[in-house]
C-alpha cells in the first residue's frame, strides 16, 4: 500500500494514477493516523513551497511525515514535496522546510558564467546524470529524459544525498536519496516510461 498525503494542493489524481499503473494499492488521504501508520509514504507537491508547507502544517501533517520517515518507511517527495524535504526556501520569502535533508531551495537565475539567457521556469524535457547507483534508478540509463516544471531547486545539498543530477545553466540535483527517504524533482508522473518505472522502483523498494 502506497499512501499520498493530500494537503489539498495540486493534482493529486494524476500521481495516484501512475502509482496504480504500475501495480500499487494507493490510499490518498490527509488523516494524520493514517499518515503516521502509513508502510510507504508519497508527497507530491505543486506550486509555491511556502504555501505547501503552511497547509501541511495547518493540517497536522508534519508530524506524522516525520514520525513514519523515522520509523524507515520508504518515502518519496515530488517536486515542491521534493524541495519540502529540505531545511528551507527563499521562495517568495524565507520558509523552513520539513528538515529530513540538509539543504536548501533557491531560485534558478536567468543567466550563468557562459553567458546565456534561460526561461524561468525550467519547463520541458532534460536528461538525468547519474551520480551514483540507487535502488531508484533501476533500469534508467544514463541521459534518460524526464519532465521538469520549476523555477527553484535545490542547493547546497551533501554529495551523498544526489542521486542524479541535470543541468539547466548549472547542475542541480534532479534525484535524491538517503536510506530510506527519496525524491524527485521533475514529475514522473508526466515522464512516461522513465517516470513510471522509477516509481514502479520506488513501490518495490525494500522496507
Amino acid at each position: 500500500m502506497v499512501t499520498i498525503v493530500d494537503y489539498g494542493i495540486g493534482n493529486l489524481r494524476s500521481i495516484e494514477k501512475a502509482l496504480e499503473h504500475v501495480g500499487a494499492d494507493v490510499l490518498r488521504t490527509d488523516c494524520p493516523e493514517r499518515i503516521a501508520a502509513a508502510s510507504r509514504l508519497v508527497l507530491p507537491g505543486v506550486g509555491a513551497f511556502g504555501a505547501c508547507m503552511a497547509e501541511v502544517r495547518r493540517r497536522g501533517l508534519d508530524k506524522p511525515v516525520l514520525e513514519a520517515v523515522a520509523r524507515s518507511v520508504p518515502f518519496l517527495g515530488v517536486c515542491v514535496g521534493m524541495q519540502m524535504l529540505f531545511e528551507e526556501s527563499e521562495e517568495r520569502g524565507l520558509h523552513k522546510g520539513l528538515g529530513i535533508l540538509p539543504g536548501r531551495v533557491i531560485r534558478f537565475r536567468h543567466t550563468y558564467g557562459n553567458g546565456s539567457m534561460l526561461k524561468v521556469p525550467h519547463m520541458g524535457w532534460n536528461a538525468l546524470r547519474p551520480t551514483r547507483a540507487s535502488h531508484l534508478l533501476r533500469g534508467i540509463r544514463p541521459g534518460a529524459h524526464c519532465y521538469f516544471v520549476h523555477s527553484y531547486h535545490a542547493a547546497a545539498v551533501a554529495d551523498e544525498c544526489v542521486v542524479a543530477t541535470c543541468n539547466y545553466g548549472l547542475d542541480f540535483p534532479a534525484v535524491v536519496a538517503r536510506e530510506n527517504v527519496c525524491g524527485m524533482q521533475f514529475h514522473p508522473e508526466k515522464s512516461q516510461h522513465n517516470g513510471l518505472t522509477m516509481l514502479k522502483n520506488f513501490v518495490e523498494m525494500p522496507s
